[in-house]
């Protein structure tokens, strides 16, 4: 498969992560696009209603047609959450191989997403086929892979910055916290009050503390690091910006944990998208905007038993559509930075 050009199509492709996942495709050296769906698009040429792809794709938005996807090889969905469930079976039955970016395939328990998801799932024969899709640890079984999970962007940030220390089993795993930040974009494309200018701007709020969409999913991820239950707070924060999250996280050491910094540093050595900062470090959002790039920073404040790592991502690119090319490239044989090469956006 790798070295010749694969056929891509996405459905789904006018919300936040939809022109992102186009951005990066429209470059990649290895892709070619032959359909991007929507309904309620269906006619309208993509440059116009995301005229920063004007010169690189000249595709028009069509309705999605299962006929025409199944000549693709791989088909994205950036779709809302229970569309991709209806219409994958098709798909792989005709051999095409599928990365869903919202969250019809994250969790493996059925009973789990309709509770969290408010709807029975569709294909619930598929839950425990799909590989979830964070390369850092699935990496061989997504190359594999006919359906690929892919992770959401809250669950990027919070499981790669716990990893090192749940891997090495330093840490008490019963009260672990995250307490994170994300811009508006990723509470998607589409008009509501709480994302007017007015509303979120020079405005900062916590939301869903009750129980967060993502919560199980992270829950999910910690477990199969740590090999037992975790317990885990999850306080997710809008913040007055447009991309970029920031997470800190908190977890009491059980014994002695060595250096940490080591641990880390070692854990994402061959990593190419995972970048540990120098000791004392704290990370911006602002240094990953537009970048398929986790970067890391790891505290021990006064040497105490609390832990601290600052985790920080573009929610739109490593937690969103930057990742799901990145897993396309391990599917198809493709060098895995293919495609992703670009420096992040400062200021």
């Amino acid at each position: 498969m790798a070295g010749r050009k694969i056929t891509v199509s996405v459905v789904g492709g006018t919300g936040y992560t939809g022109v992102e996942l186009l951005r990066l495709l429209a470059l990649h050296p290895s892709v070619e696009l032959t359909a991007i769906t929507s309904r309620s698009e269906a006619g309208v040429a993509v440059a116009d209603l995301f005229p920063n792809l004007r010169g690189h794709i000249d595709l028009a938005f069509t309705g999605p047609d299962i006929a025409a996807l199944k000549n693709s090889d791989l088909v994205f969905f950036a779709t809302p959450n229970g569309t991709a469930m209806t219409m994958v079976p098709a798909l792989l039955d005709a051999g095409v191989r599928v990365i869903d970016l919202a969250a019809d395939f994250r969790l493996k328990d059925a009973a789990q997403w309709q509770q969290w998801y408010g709807m029975p799932h569709a294909c619930p024969q598929l839950l425990q086929e799909a590989v979830y899709g964070l390369p850092e640890i699935h990496r061989d079984a997504i190359r594999d892979a006919r359906l690929v999970a892919n992770p959401g962007c809250y669950p990027t940030a919070i499981q790669l910055g716990f990893l090192p220390l749940l891997e090495a089993g330093l840490v008490d795993t019963s009260g672990l916290i995250a307490d994170a930040k994300s811009g508006v974009s990723g509470a998607g494309r589409k008009a509501t009050v709480a994302m007017l200018l007015g509303e979120a701007g020079d405005n900062f709020k916590a939301y869903g503390v009750p129980g967060h969409r993502h919560l199980p999913e992270i829950r999910q991820g910690l477990k199969g690091m740590a090999g037992k239950d975790v317990g885990l707070t999850f306080v997710p924060h809008l913040t007055p910006m447009i991309r970029g999250i920031h997470a800190t996280l908190y977890a009491t050491v059980t014994g002695p944990a060595g250096d940490l910094q080591v641990l880390y540093e070692t854990r994402y050595a061959n990593e190419p998208f995972v970048d540990v900062l120098p000791e004392g470090a704290h990370p911006e959002t602002r240094s990953v905007r537009g970048a398929n790039t986790c970067r890391l920073a790891v505290h021990r404040p006064q040497g105490g038993k609390v832990v601290v790592v600052l985790s920080v991502i573009d929610n739109l690119v490593k937690g969103a559509a930057g990742q799901a090319v990145q897993n396309m490239n391990l599917m198809f044989g493709y060098p895995e930075s293919a495609g992703l090469e670009s420096i992040a956006l400062l200021p």
